[in-house]
């Protein structure tokens, strides 16, 4: 007898929804009902998940004519990401093989962090939501059941991703306002909403957001970098069209979005004689280290860095920054003690040994101790309160030439 997958599928629901609830994410009961009520299983008829398997990343295919019925809606009921797309490509689900080596570039989010954010999104009924990121349609199902689709306008850049988040919404009764278009301009033609979230990384938040964004309404968004996430930030509109708040968390990490991905070219290594030598009591693992790699990339927000033996086999780890060609390169010295080179436009390390000075001065804080503040003419993120330590966010083209303002700044006036 073929399972009953409404059944099924109802009785998952329901687990998942009681263990968000357990654990803290799912806390009031509008959202708990959407998560009950919404069938994700229909936004993730076919996905990858990544293997545990050694050497390169692989993904292998999930379907329920692969894997079995049941087993499929387990998995679709995980509290897990599952990717839908790679390389910006769509996959030929007619014959799908195991993938390796590719980047993800759709998902449906794993749920927690769905409803976390919806949850911060402090939503009340009769509210308008305007989502920038589509992706499979889940996260604007939830909101549909939670405000009525008429409430819930959602943009999509791919158009690939987009009709398929279409056709999913359409077999679940929803029908939001769909937009294939450039999510960082938003959706003016909806505009004001009461609320704006973005279920994509950004470096800064568009200020088209803003405006779009009624004076007093929130914009909730994952601002990231090319090295790292920095975290979920909630801002306040104001009736200047400004827009300033804190960080939820530090922990929140989306795929970055596709107008503000990084360069594909890392750099140009630099040679074994360029820039100025010296020592430096920061290594490597200050870059991967949680507070240390937040505050880097506060620092260095046009750097990436990765690490390879020099021609002579020394251990190198380079940091370069593409968009002007300053870099850093850091070479073991002893126990516990390296060596930094950097040249170009930028002492990309000296300015993040003043980020890490601050930091440590003020005890080492937490992401939630920091807070953003968006204008038309700039955008920073401060330490404490708004006139504190502050770090100017990039809000040029990544294939823009000139460099971005970097390391600590005063806040200017409005």
């Amino acid at each position: 007898m073929a399972p009953d997958v409404e059944s099924i599928a109802t009785k998952l629901r329901q687990q998942l929804a009681a263990g968000l609830a357990d654990d803290g994410w799912l806390r009031t009961p509008g959202w708990r009902a959407a998560v009950e009520g919404v069938p994700r299983h229909e936004f993730v008829r076919c996905f990858y998940r990544e293997t545990d398997a050694p050497g390169l990343t692989t993904w292998t295919p999930v379907t329920a004519g692969i894997v079995g019925v049941e087993e499929w809606l387990r998995q679709a009921y995980a509290d897990e990401t599952l990717v839908t797309q790679f390389d910006g490509q769509e996959i030929d689900w007619s014959d799908p093989r195991p993938i390796q080596g590719a980047h993800p570039t759709s998902s449906s989010t794993l749920p927690a962090l769905v409803v976390h954010m919806l949850e911060e999104l402090q939503v009340h009924d009769g509210m308008s939501v305007m989502e920038v990121g589509t992706g499979t349609g889940y996260s604007a199902a939830l909101m549909c059941h939670r405000l009525g689709p008429e409430r819930v306008t959602s943009v999509e850049t791919d158009p690939d991703v987009a009709a398929r988040a279409r056709a999913a919404l359409g077999r679940c009764g929803y029908a939001p306002r769909l937009i294939v278009g450039d999510g960082m301009a938003g959706a003016p033609g909806g505009a004001p909403y009461d609320r704006t979230i973005a279920t994509c990384g950004v470096r800064h938040v568009p200020c088209t957001w803003v405006r779009q964004t009624r004076s007093g309404g929130l914009v909730l968004a994952t601002l990231r970098g090319w090295m790292r996430s920095l975290g979920l930030v909630r801002l306040t509109v104001d009736r200047e069209g400004c827009a300033e708040g804190r960080f939820i968390d530090g922990d929140a990490s989306f795929m970055i979005a596709r107008q503000q991905d990084a360069p594909g070219n890392l750099g140009v290594i630099p040679a074994p004689d360029d820039g100025t030598p010296r020592s430096t009591r920061y290594g490597p693992d200050t870059l991967t280290t949680a507070g240390s790699g937040f505050m880097a990339q506060l620092a260095m927000p046009g750097a990436r860095f990765f690490s390879m033996p020099a021609d002579d086999g020394t251990p190198c780890t380079y940091v370069l920054d593409a968009t002007d060609a300053s870099f850093a390169v850091l070479t073991p010295k002893g126990d516990d003690a390296w060596n930094v080179r950097q040249g170009g436009p930028v002492a990309l390390w000296d300015m993040l040994e003043n980020a890490l000075d601050t930091w440590r001065a003020a005890d080492s804080p937490m992401p939630t101790e920091f807070g953003v503040t968006v204008t038309e003419k700039s955008q920073w993120a401060w330490l404490g309160a708004p006139d504190g330590p502050s770090w100017r966010l990039p809000t040029t083209s990544p294939s823009g030439v000139r460099g971005q303002p970097r390391g600590a700044v005063r806040t200017p006036a409005r």
